[in-house]
């Protein structure tokens, strides 16, 4: 009897346990997931609607039709918007995101991505390994910060080497060879090759080629606190600039502000042979009448590629997005070889997908082509927000380079003293 009871009561107490356990919500696995089951499982529901904002003028014949695949295939309504890339949309996703009128996803150039990451406006993603193989290595580390991923790249930019070909039969494979050229060539008017050196976004193609760099990359991201702006390659870099404008091969007058429009007129009206420039000049080269020939950057004097900066577009994730997995699907669509590909025919934008770089489309583009191989050497412009101190201190030793008034070593010096004084009085709380 006393067994029978004990066997009772324990039933019974567990039948009350069952009845008390909390009910567990229901797993739920996207449409798309395989037969396998090893689609990820996610326990977000599918959206009615996802909102995009895209660059202004950059959604014409590519972005509909992308849309509509993506609606087609998950069942989901999309709609964008165009805003300006380049200020709008960070400045309007600081306005909306608070007021939960926020896009799901927005497009922005990498540099601003640790700026946003810090404001709390665009979130981390998680993405298979075999979609970031989809593109080249720098474009995916753009659009990194602190180690973790936010965004997918979409076009990338690099300065490259334009020549005139009815003054320079074939390009130059090296930087001697086009200096060579240029002291034969550079008399009254007429230049054999220009740059603006004087401007770091374009110096640090020597200056990193001959080993210098601005933040060394640690475990975690860019170190702000390890510059490399003043080391032994930098001041070599440097030194290799600054005897362009002792020699007379630059002219004065592209020195300063005003030196980029100075040095496109001289090209454009015949004076000179080359310039390092990016995909965004190509088009004022042909309206002007000249044919131009657009190649990769030639090899330093110490054999290594210039280590032009590049500029990665990205699409992103927002914070204040309630579909975090399905925007994420939508980034993953949106730059996808197919839709990269259609975005690059639609507005000339070259993609940052490296099967597409012997596509066709590209391969048989002369500009794109050269884009595409010097971006395999550029270094992506650091997205940290430290990097606002970079460019003043750098401009004004260039600068002081070019008009010879400092030595390399003595410029370069003066520079990184101010940038790492402004980075401790701007940025305290790293």
């Amino acid at each position: 009897m006393k067994k029978n009871l004990l066997v009772m009561m324990l039933v019974f107490l567990l039948a009350i346990l069952a009845a008390c356990a909390p009910d567990r919500a229901e797993e739920t696995t996207p449409d798309d997931a395989g037969e396998d089951g090893t689609e990820e499982v996610t326990e977000e529901a599918k959206p009615e609607k996802l909102v995009i904002w895209e660059d202004i003028d950059k959604s014409k014949d590519w972005l509909p039709a992308a849309i509509a695949s993506f609606e087609e295939e998950h069942g989901i309504e999309v709609e964008f918007k165009e805003l300006n890339m380049a200020d709008k949309i960070r400045d309007q996703l600081r306005l909306d995101g608070p007021s939960g009128s926020a896009p799901d996803v927005v497009t922005l150039p990498h540099d601003q991505i640790g700026q946003v990451v810090i404001e709390g406006l665009i979130q981390e993603i998680t993405v298979d390994e075999t979609v970031l193989e989809t593109y080249s290595e720098s474009s995916v580390t753009a659009q990194m910060y602190d180690g973790k991923l936010y965004g997918l790249p979409k076009a990338t930019e690099t300065p490259v080497l334009i020549y005139n070909k009815e003054l320079m039969e074939e390009a130059p494979k090296t930087m001697d060879e086009l200096y060579a050229f240029s002291k034969d060539f550079t008399k009254g008017d007429n230049y054999g090759f220009l740059a603006l050196w004087d401007n770091f976004y374009f110096a640090h193609g020597a200056i990193a080629g001959m080993g210098g760099y601005v933040f060394n990359e640690a475990a975690e991201g860019l170190d702000r606190d390890d510059i490399g702006l003043n080391n032994e390659g930098a001041v070599e870099g440097a030194a290799y600039i600054q005897q362009w404008y002792q020699e007379g091969l630059f002219p004065k007058g592209i020195i300063g502000e005003s030196g980029g429009a100075a040095m496109d007129g001289l090209f454009n009206e015949g004076k000179v042979a080359a310039v390092m420039n990016g995909p965004w000049a190509f088009q004022g080269m042909r309206d002007a009448g000249i044919d131009i020939g657009i190649v990769p950057m030639p090899t330093l004097p110490n054999g290594e590629p210039v280590k032009t900066f590049m500029g990665v577009k990205g699409w992103h994730v927002t914070e204040f997005t309630k579909n975090p997995y399905w925007a994420t699907k939508l980034i993953e669509h949106l730059s996808n070889d197919e839709n990269s590909k259609a975005r690059f025919v639609a507005v000339s934008e070259i993609p940052a997908n490296v099967a597409l770089v012997d596509d066709p489309i590209i391969a048989d583009n002369e500009g794109a082509k050269a884009v595409a191989v010097q971006s395999q050497y550029a270094v992506p412009m650091p997205n940290i927000p430290e990097m606002a101190e970079v460019w003043g201190p750098m401009a004004t030793a260039l600068q002081t380079l070019a008009t010879g008034k400092a030595q390399p070593q003595e410029a370069l010096d003066e520079a990184v003293k101010s940038i790492t004084t402004n980075i401790e009085t701007n940025h305290p709380d790293k």
